[in-house]
């Protein structure tokens, strides 16, 4: 299989380096081409994989296309592209917004196409990606993705109407993530700690929870009420992130989120 990216940006190579590394494909098999020349000679030095000539090239050579670019230029690469797109090919998306009806539009005709939402823990090889697929996709081509997909975290099978949902719970929520580990490293550093200890503190207690999560299959809250002493610390600290609408925050957050994403 040759497998081609047109755009080299930061999940571009996220996924290229772990496919590359987990042998999915050989870099000899990679193709990649970005409108930044930098990007291109990156990709060649770091990831050893090979540079098209430009879009058209790419889509005539690969077998699986993926489109990493943003949103907003969707509508122009596949105008660009599209003749090129036969019946054989699969076309991989990873931009929040563009449905499968859409960009079938786009292409109008019959083309194969699989619909992503990685993220960019993607990174470290601990990526979380929602996948749906339209009608043209066969079984055999969509585990042929989906283990594209694993080797850089986990992939999921999902139904498209909950893909602006997986935007908010999985696509942006790394930033939530990150801003929280600011803060806590923040309130540690007001407490006298360095601030290179506090990040990792506050780092480690967030990776430590998130698998304990994954591993013990327990409900967070119950997790939570393990930790909540009686007239303790902890129980404490809850009640004024309770009192301060933690959790109604977030879940506003992500509302926004998946709506910003439905109207792209």
């Amino acid at each position: 299989m040759r497998l081609g990216f047109i755009g080299l940006g930061n999940m571009a190579t996220a996924m290229i380096g772990g496919i590359i590394r987990n042998c999915v494909v050989e870099p000899s098999d990679i193709y990649g081409v970005d409108v930044v020349k930098a990007a291109n000679e990156r990709a060649a030095e770091n990831l050893k994989i090979q540079i098209a000539g430009g879009n058209c090239a790419l889509a005539r050579t690969a077998d699986v296309i993926v489109l990493s670019v943003k949103p907003q230029f969707y509508e122009e690469v596949i105008a660009e592209i599209r003749n090129e797109i036969t019946r054989d090919k699969c076309v991989i998306t990873i931009a929040p917004g563009k449905t499968l009806e859409w960009l079938g539009q786009q292409f109008g005709k019959e083309v194969k196409i699989v619909r992503c939402m990685p993220n960019t823990p993607a990174l470290v090889g601990e990526g979380c990606t929602g996948v749906c697929r339209n009608a043209f996709v066969t079984d055999d081509e969509l585990l042929r993705i989906m283990t594209i997909l694993n080797s850089f975290g986990k992939a999921h099978s999902v139904s498209e109407h909950l893909m602006d949902t997986v935007v908010a719970v999985s696509g942006s929520a790394p930033a939530y993530v990150f801003m929280m580990i600011e803060a806590m490293a923040d309130a540690a550093v007001a407490e006298g700690m360095a601030r290179k200890d506090a990040y990792e503190f506050a780092a480690q207690a967030v990776y430590g929870s998130a698998k304990m999560v994954l591993e013990t299959g327990k409900h967070p809250g119950e997790l939570k009420d393990m930790v909540c002493s009686p007239a303790g610390t902890t129980i404490e600290a809850v009640r004024v992130l309770e009192e301060r609408g933690f959790r109604s925050g977030l879940m506003e957050a992500m509302r926004v989120c998946a709506e910003k994403s439905r109207n792209l």
